[in-house]
């Protein structure tokens, strides 16, 4: 699990870490802008084709928002595109509550705290990453045109207020599930108290069983490569294939079955086999097959391991 470092795409990362492990396959969980940091995982080689499934986890993200204005981008990349009459610029550098007590603000903030819980509504930033029309949304905003994209519900499991850096700015921490934007949540907290707002910074902690102690910087990683024992030390920090997939039920086959999944065939269950699963792990003397599906007690191959 890589901590991503400000200032690089996640695609910028994953080839830095490529190039350093020299992987011929790599791929990335979960887009981080370059304005975020933190936990981005990265898979080698055959671990590449359980992607989907770390993209698909539980996030936890720490953000701060900075109150007073909006910009196009919702976080501090943008121009500022409408200020707020709560908050009074006292130089180029600081916004102050006007007439507003910490108490007042924390209040406020609670109060509005409670709609941003379970199954929400939430429109996309419009400089994303979603296709419109076959072009990607974030290209058409910088290319000017007005960007409308299509509100969507996206599951919210905790999101708690664990700091204030100034008086302007507040801290949070947050749960989601997939297609949840950061930036959004800070834009929709900011109108809804009618202060507006925009990301300021934003750290990403932990993406389905990951967590950040999981995390290893590029600084790290590099110099780990360049000991004379890199091999070990790497041998370390790699997780096996399956650790991405600890959600999905298990199935074991014997071997007549499982040289009939390796080329590619489906396989009659009987026992006690589940009749019907979306997505299994299926294992052979302990080790990763492939992922397949079930229906009517009959197991198809999905994705297959060259393990």
């Amino acid at each position: 699990m890589l901590d991503k470092p400000l200032g690089l795409t996640s695609t910028q990362a994953l080839g830095k870490v490529r190039w350093l492990v020299n992987a011929e396959k790599a791929g990335h969980g979960g887009t981080l802008d370059p304005l975020a940091s933190g936990l981005l995982p990265i898979a080698l080689g055959e671990a590449t084709k359980t992607i989907q499934w770390a993209m698909d986890g539980m996030k936890t993200y720490q953000f701060t928002v900075q109150w007073g204005s909006e910009t196009s981008t919702d976080d501090l990349e943008g121009k500022i595109v409408a200020t707020s009459n709560y908050f009074v610029s006292s130089n180029e550098n600081n916004v102050l509550p006007r007439s507003m007590s910490f108490a007042a603000m924390r209040q406020n903030v609670s109060a509005a705290l409670l709609s941003f819980h379970g199954a929400v509504q939430q429109r996309p930033p419009a400089y994303s990453a979603i296709k419109v029309d076959g072009e990607r949304a974030y290209d058409l905003a910088r290319a000017g045109e007005e960007v409308a994209l299509d509100a969507r519900t996206v599951q919210i499991d905790n999101l708690t207020v664990i700091d204030w850096p100034t008086p302007s700015q507040t801290t949070f921490e947050v749960v989601c599930g997939k297609g949840t934007y950061v930036r959004s949540i800070a834009r929709d907290l900011g109108r809804a108290l009618g202060w507006l707002g925009h990301v300021v910074m934003l750290r990403r902690l932990a993406v389905g069983p990951f967590r950040a102690a999981d995390m290893i910087s590029l600084e790290k990683l590099t110099e780990m490569v360049h000991s004379p024992a890199s091999e070990n030390s790497l041998s370390g920090i790699l997780r096996p294939i399956e650790s991405v997939l600890d959600g999905i039920p298990a199935l074991d086959l014997m071997d007549p079955d499982a040289q009939r999944l390796r080329h590619g065939q489906t396989v009659m269950l009987q026992g006690n086999a589940p009749l019907a699963a979306e997505v299994v792990l299926v294992r052979h003397d302990g080790r990763p097959l492939g992922l397949g599906s079930i229906e009517n007690g009959v197991l198809k191959p999905r994705r297959l391991f060259n393990l």
